[in-house]
């Protein structure tokens, strides 16, 4: 446990991706089997105790030191188990620290009865960090700026082998992952990839400008609409049926739909939707449906689900990743042809004679369906990762409204000192007086610098407290960006913003000057339906 809580310790201090590359490598070479398993699977989201979840370990904190002061205190600090960790005082009798391993087989074997007085007796024999990276452990929170790809990279480091090659196999792989380990380290035969339903490890585009396009040939170039919702693989064969995102996560429990829908054997790139009537719904609909376990029937009614294809990887035992993306979009249009498949279609070519032309339909594309164009050379093959050439989008320009700061939180992690989570409204007539409504939230597109400026903003304009979040006077305008802009019955303005973030903070205008929010449902009432409804 401490090699690990040392690796999160480091982690959490160092910025820069290629050294935080380096200290996961060190502690997968060096810690032995099968603790670099463990810690692997928890920098890759692979671990759950569902008899350890946060509210047990706040009731840690308030037995220790009292309900309020701890609140308090956790309201000061921003972070449960940085919170925890420090209040909570080494026991020198407790006994020698335990291991990871010695954590992950106690907790996946312990009753929910016998789990706190465990927990209780590592916090005692753990030291401040150790408890810490114990505490962050349980809650899946690592917060330590390490992606999964990330952790799979330094995996692949250690054994001088492409991240792609070990993210195919992943998926045929369970914690703490020995056969990887001896592929990687010890020259045993490489894991065989998991037939049944394997992830593919996807191809991705760069972002391009139309000035960037004048060096391109457009005869070479095929376009496609970059429709608003998540990019997903469906991969099915041997009787197993998955729906991967682009990260490689699987997340077929939530789509139910969609995995009962899969009558094939293959892979495919697409895009998840929710789709009604043959229109695609807004991306906030298809929020209601991400990051769950299961969804109840109600949900499935409400918010159905569908896949758009953009491309075919693997069909009836064929890898076609290798052919041109001609030969491939022209087997996925025969397959598709071949019979009415529910809660899938082909996403269409966007035909264009040149550049210029090509621009003109993407200013007047409105869809709150679509989000920009992608663009695919004709002869390129499906290469994971980001290569140079092939693939760009080109996303429209985001939309810009102002509105006024109502309210402000402490952020996570680094930003735990800094109220840096902002609430923001427009105006709005209710019994003919005007007031704020909040329409959205955002928590980045600011600067170091900005950050630091907002937050003493926050703290000097203050006007009312409500646990941790502070009520500021309405002064402060912010430039906000977005994506779209659709009607909602859940947020007490009536809209929702897709991907709000701060654009500019404008001290040289006025909070009366701020849009209002029949503005924002006006630009909600203009976006054009589905192009392909």
């Amino acid at each position: 446990m401490q090699a690990f809580a040392a690796l999160l310790d480091a982690l959490s201090f160092q910025p820069a991706r290629n050294a935080k590359l380096r200290l996961i490598e060190t502690y997968l070479s060096e810690v032995p089997d099968p603790d670099r398993g463990w810690g692997l699977a928890a920098l890759t989201g692979g671990l759950d105790f569902p008899a350890a979840k946060p509210a047990l370990l706040r009731g840690f904190g308030e037995d220790r030191i009292g309900p309020e002061l701890f609140h308090l205190s956790y309201d000061y600090v921003g972070d449960l188990a940085e919170t925890l960790a420090l209040i909570w005082e080494t026991d020198a009798t407790a006994g020698p620290p335990p291991t990871l391993g010695e954590v992950v087989d106690t907790l996946q074997r312990a009753s929910r009865s016998e789990t706190p007085g465990i927990l209780k007796r590592w916090l005692d024999a753990l030291d401040a960090t150790g408890r810490w990276a114990l505490l962050k452990l349980l809650t899946g929170a690592l917060r330590v700026g390490v992606s999964a790809r990330l952790a799979k990279q330094a995996a692949a480091n250690i054994g001088n082998q492409p991240v792609e090659a070990v993210e195919e196999i992943w998926h045929g792989l369970s914690p703490p992952y020995r056969p990887l380990f001896d592929w990687l380290l010890h020259e045993a035969p490489r894991p065989s990839s998991n037939a049944g339903g394997a992830f593919l490890p996807p191809m991705l585009a760069n972002p391009i400008e139309q000035s960037e396009l004048e060096t391109l040939d457009p005869a070479h170039f095929r376009a496609e609409w970059k429709w608003d919702g998540i990019r997903v693989q469906v991969a099915a064969s041997g009787g197993v049926k998955r729906l991967y995102s682009r990260a490689g996560e699987d997340i077929s429990g939530a789509f139910p739909d969609i995995v009962e829908a899969i009558d094939f054997d293959g892979a495919f790139d697409g895009e998840l939707l929710v789709r009604r009537e043959e229109t695609v719904a807004p991306f906030n609909d298809l929020q209601q449906r991400l990051n769950r376990k299961s969804v109840t029937p109600r949900m499935l009614k409400d918010h159905p689900a569908h896949v758009r294809l953009y491309d075919v990887l693997w069909l009836d035992g064929e890898d076609l990743r290798s052919l041109p993306f001609d030969q491939r979009r022209a087997r996925l249009e025969a397959w598709m042809a071949q019979k009415p498949r529910q809660r899938f279609d082909v996403s269409p070519l966007v035909t264009f004679r040149d550049w210029a032309h090509l621009a003109e339909l993407r200013a007047g594309m409105t869809s709150d369906g679509i989000e920009g164009l992608m663009l695919k050379r004709a002869d390129s093959a499906y290469l994971a990762g980001r290569p140079k050439g092939p693939w760009f989008k080109w996303k429209r320009d985001p939309m810009l409204v102002d509105c006024v700061l109502m309210y402000a939180q402490r952020g996570h992690g680094k930003r735990s000192s800094f109220y840096s989570d902002f609430t923001f409204g427009c105006w709005r007539e209710v019994d003919g007086r005007r007031e704020l409504a909040p329409v959205g939230k955002a928590y980045f597109g600011f600067t170091d610098e900005e950050l630091r400026w907002l937050d003493k903003w926050v703290r000097d304009h203050t006007t009312n407290r409500f646990g941790p979040v502070r009520e500021v006077s309405p002064e402060l305008i912010l430039e906000i960006a977005f994506d779209g802009v659709a009607r909602s019955t859940r947020h007490k303005s009536g809209v929702a913003m897709r991907f709000p973030r701060i654009n500019r903070i404008r001290t040289d205008k006025l909070a009366a000057e701020a849009d209002t929010v029949d503005g924002l449902l006006r630009l909600a009432a203009s976006i054009a339906p589905d192009p392909l409804g």
